[in-house]
């Protein structure tokens, strides 16, 4: 469990920097005989930032709670 602890607080400090992240896909519009139209699309996803502060939150609270156990 602590090391669960760790991985959300470590993930909640990434969310905290990166507010997001794009990407491309490539997606064929038309193949026509030799002839072959591309379209890229961009992606992108997105969280809110306290959504960073919860999984510290969360991170915190499951490495007290293992530490009460043992």
């Amino acid at each position: 469990m602590r090391v669960f602890g760790i991985v959300l607080i470590v993930l909640g400090i990434l969310m905290f920097a990166f507010n997001g992240f794009n990407y491309t896909t490539e997606k064929r519009v038309a193949d026509i005989g030799p002839l072959k139209i591309d379209k890229q699309e961009n992606h992108s996803i997105g969280w809110p930032v306290y959504a960073g502060g919860f999984a510290v939150l969360a991170g915190v609270v499951v490495l007290v709670t293992s530490r009460k156990k043992e």
